[in-house]
């Protein structure tokens, strides 16, 4: 969903979405943000973590899951690119991934907690986080987000990744955008993707992927670009569309007015996976196929940036 607002409207009736099926495939939605207070710590870019900074195997951060690890099973890498701990001479740590799925299940019934400001990372406050979308069925936005983190969690995990999630059911509050932007920083991530939805005009259709413009430090400034043009890369191979209504005619768009990703110092986007109020989407969105989907599409993307 695009707003930062605390409630979001759901629509009623479900019904006709899931007899559309699998067709086409939906539009984008912004991040909402997440509720729990915190401050970012450690700054690192991807590519240019030394030996030193090393990750501590194991880790379990507040208001996430569990880190999910597994023996990598590599496949050989597209092309170079350093990974501290690795290639810089150090014990073998291997690749870490924090998926920040959208908004939260009580997020609407705890305006009085989303609705605080936290900081945006651009020297200004915004709301802690919001409710997101829903279909006009009434399947929300943070049911769809959760469902797909899961699967990328898991599809990753199979190739070796180490995943932390940003929350660890969908019941819960929060955390706060703030927080979401240091869970991914105290974890040195490799790379972060928030996962969300839009709402948009019913006409409007597609992805895009989102990051911080203007950077504000090395790793908004290189590294998640890269990670931005990965994901799209990996999503379209896939066959899914890029947004025909928002951000550029390659499916990227700089924003500057999202403190997940302004508060980043790790390389961070945020996926728009389609629009929850275009009713083919919406169909393809509501059901375990089409998480599957886009699952599938957001772990292409992510093995793409890790050349894997």
């Amino acid at each position: 969903m695009r707003s930062s607002g605390g409630r979001f409207a759901a629509t009623p009736a479900r019904g006709i979405a899931a007899a559309i099926g699998l067709g086409m495939l939906l539009t984008s939605c912004s991040a909402a943000e997440p509720v729990s207070s915190g401050q970012v710590g450690d700054q690192r870019a991807a590519t240019q973590r030394s030996a030193a900074q090393e990750w501590v195997p194991g880790t379990v951060v507040p208001h996430t899951g569990e880190l999910h690890r597994q023996e990598p099973n590599r496949e050989p890498n597209r092309e170079s690119r350093p990974r501290p701990g690795r290639d810089s001479g150090g014990e073998p740590r291997g690749d870490v991934v924090v998926l920040d799925p959208g908004h939260n299940g009580a997020n609407a019934a705890n305006l009085d907690r989303i609705e605080r400001e936290v900081p945006n990372g651009r020297g200004a406050r915004k709301q802690c986080n919001s409710t997101g979308t829903s279909a006009a069925d009434g399947y929300p936005e943070h049911a769809f987000n959760f469902a797909v983190a899961q699967q990328v969690r898991r599809q990753l995990t199979d190739r070796g990744v180490h995943v932390v999630l940003t929350r660890s059911a969908d019941d819960g509050v929060g955390p706060c955008v703030d927080e979401r932007a240091a869970i991914g920083n105290r974890n040195h991530a490799d790379a972060v993707v928030s996962i969300h939805a839009d709402g948009s005009a019913t006409d409007a259709s597609g992805f895009h992927v989102i990051y911080s413009d203007p950077p504000l430090n090395d790793a908004q400034r290189t590294a998640a670009p890269g990670l931005a043009r990965a994901m799209v890369a990996g999503m379209a191979a896939t066959g899914l569309p890029k947004a025909d209504y928002i951000a550029s005619a390659d499916g990227l768009d700089g924003r500057a007015d999202l403190a997940g990703l302004n508060l980043s110092t790790v390389p961070a986007v945020l996926v728009e996976c389609g629009n929850m109020r275009n009713p083919d989407e919406a169909a393809a969105m509501s059901t375990a196929e089409g998480h599957q989907r886009y699952a599938a599409a957001i772990t292409r993307g992510v093995l793409r940036y890790l050349d894997r």
